[in-house]
C-alpha cells in the first residue's frame, strides 16, 4: 500500500480536501495524510464542501509537515497542492519519494459573500477530485 502525503501552506483546505478525497475514492489502496508548512485552522469552506461528498473533517486538526519529517515518516508520494513558490519550502523526505506538484487556488484568498466563496471552493474541490481520480487510475495496484 503506497503512503501519500498532501502538503499545502496551512493544511486548512486544499491538502485536507485532497487527503479525504483520496481516502474515499482510493478505497483502501493508499495510506494518506496531509500537513502544512505553517499549520492553521480548518477552513469552514473546506468543511462544507467535503460534507457535500459525505466526508466530515470538522474534528480534524491541521498538522505540520516538519513534525512529520522530524518523526521519520516515509512516503512514496509527496504531493504539494499550493503554488509553486510555496511548494519549494517543503522538506525533502528520505527514501524513494516521488514529489508531485498540483497547483490549486487557495480558498482562504476568496472574496465575496459566503455563497460566492463556497461556490469557488466547490470548483477547487472538483479540480482536486479530478486530479485525485487520475492519480488513483495511474498509481493503484
Amino acid at each position: 500500500m503506497s503512503k501519500v502525503l498532501f502538503v499545502c501552506v496551512h493544511n486548512s483546505a486544499r491538502s485536507q480536501m485532497a487527503e479525504e478525497l483520496l481516502r474515499k475514492y482510493g478505497e483502501g489502496s493508499f495510506v494518506v495524510e496531509s500537513a502544512g508548512l505553517e499549520p492553521g485552522v480548518l477552513n469552514p469552506l473546506a468543511i462544507e464542501v467535503l460534507k457535500e461528498e459525505g466526508i466530515d473533517i470538522s474534528d480534524k486538526k491541521p498538522q505540520s509537515v516538519f513534525e512529520l519529517f522530524k518523526t521519520g515518516h516515509l512516503y512514496r508520494y509527496v504531493i504539494t497542492v499550493c503554488d509553486e513558490s510555496k511548494a519549494q519550502n517543503c522538506p525533502i523526505f528520505p527514501g524513494q519519494t516521488s514529489r508531485i506538484h498540483w497547483s490549486f487556488e487557495d480558498p482562504s484568498s476568496f472574496e465575496g459573500s459566503w455563497e460566492e466563496k463556497l461556490e469557488k471552493t466547490r470548483v477547487v474541490k472538483e479540480k482536486i477530485k479530478e486530479k485525485v481520480l487520475e492519480f488513483i487510475k495511474n498509481h493503484s495496484k
